[in-house]
């Protein structure tokens, strides 16, 4: 197939790409940036410079590639929209580049799609602890996202409903990524995790679903290859809770147990949301993707993947 992927040079496209190649498809691979086009180039792409949030560049370049496929990898979520690290605290800000990426980056894909006759597309999205806060603390598809209204993260997840509503509008697939790990996805988390400076909060019963970035590209071979619809939960095995999970990574990453404090002295240093991710968030199930996908990961659990697979 010849399969376009929108964002190849961020940390699932640079996994991605190369797993398309392998598998014998002709891949075209965009980036914001000319310097990053040999990148994509030694990864076995045709390179493409394409701004995501220009009408114009987008059609041009799905034009001109003439894809089977469409693949959504874009996004714009980097330490330094955080002045240097995550920010939690303005969740709006840190991700403000690609909550536009969610909601206008997908609209310009999909009409590109559309004038081009290109009907298989798959988006990236997101799940690691952002289910719905009530009932189970393990989510499937069928279990809404949590509006997170009120918080800092609303813009967030308004953003995600509006990729995934498109997207499944369009008849494409959605590809709800757990919590991306892996070179270049955590090395920020890591180091504040080592430093002591990513503290678990109040009882950490808050659940999370993890992935690593092979995972995900593996995956989404697999949704453009069986030209998949609707939307699918691709995380690991083993949903866990902070208090499982983050004194594990701190172990893994050569740092002392994580400190504690008490969830009214994180909402006053960390925000709203760091709270509800630590205390109340729910994880998700991937029964789904390995039933209709034929989906495994490589890396099942993260206790497996934060020990081989951060590196």
């Amino acid at each position: 197939m010849r399969v376009f992927v929108a964002g190849g040079t961020g940390v699932v496209g640079r996994r991605l790409v190369p797993q398309l190649v392998a598998r014998g498809h002709r891949v075209t691979a965009t980036t914001r940036d000319p310097g990053r086009s040999r990148l994509l180039e030694r990864l076995g792409a045709e390179a493409v410079v394409m701004d995501g949030l220009d009408a114009v560049s987008v059609g041009e370049a799905v034009a001109a590639a003439r894809p089977d496929a469409i693949v959504h990898q874009m996004t714009a979520i980097s330490p330094a929209n955080a002045g240097g690290e995550p920010d939690f605290k303005h969740m709006d800000r840190w991700f403000a580049m690609t909550n536009r990426l969610r909601t206008e980056g997908t609209d310009h894909l999909l009409a590109a799609a559309e004038a081009t006759g290109v009907s298989t597309f798959v988006a990236q999205s997101y799940a690691s602890w952002n289910g719905v806060r009530e009932g189970g603390w393990v989510k499937t598809e069928e279990d809404p996202l949590d509006t997170h209204a009120g918080t800092s993260q609303y813009p967030v997840s308004a953003a995600i409903r509006h990729l995934e509503a498109a997207v499944l509008q369009a008849g494409g697939a959605v590809l709800r990524f757990g919590g991306l790990y892996g070179p270049g996805a955590t090395d920020d988390q890591a180091e504040l995790v080592r430093r002591r400076k990513f503290p678990l909060v109040g009882d950490g019963a808050g659940y999370a679903s993890w992935l690593h970035l092979d995972d995900a590209a593996s995956a989404t071979v697999l949704a453009v290859e069986r030209r998949a619809k609707g939307v699918f939960n691709i995380v690991d095995d083993e949903p866990a809770p902070a208090r499982e999970w983050l004194p594990y990574l701190a172990e893994v990453v050569g740092g002392k147990p994580p400190m504690r404090v008490p969830k009214w002295l994180a909402r006053m240093v960390a925000g709203e949301v760091a709270v509800l991710m630590m205390t109340e968030g729910r994880g998700f199930s991937n029964a789904k993707a390995k039933r209709e996908l034929g989906w495994r990961p490589r890396y099942p659990t993260w206790r497996q993947g934060f020990r081989e697979g951060l590196a």
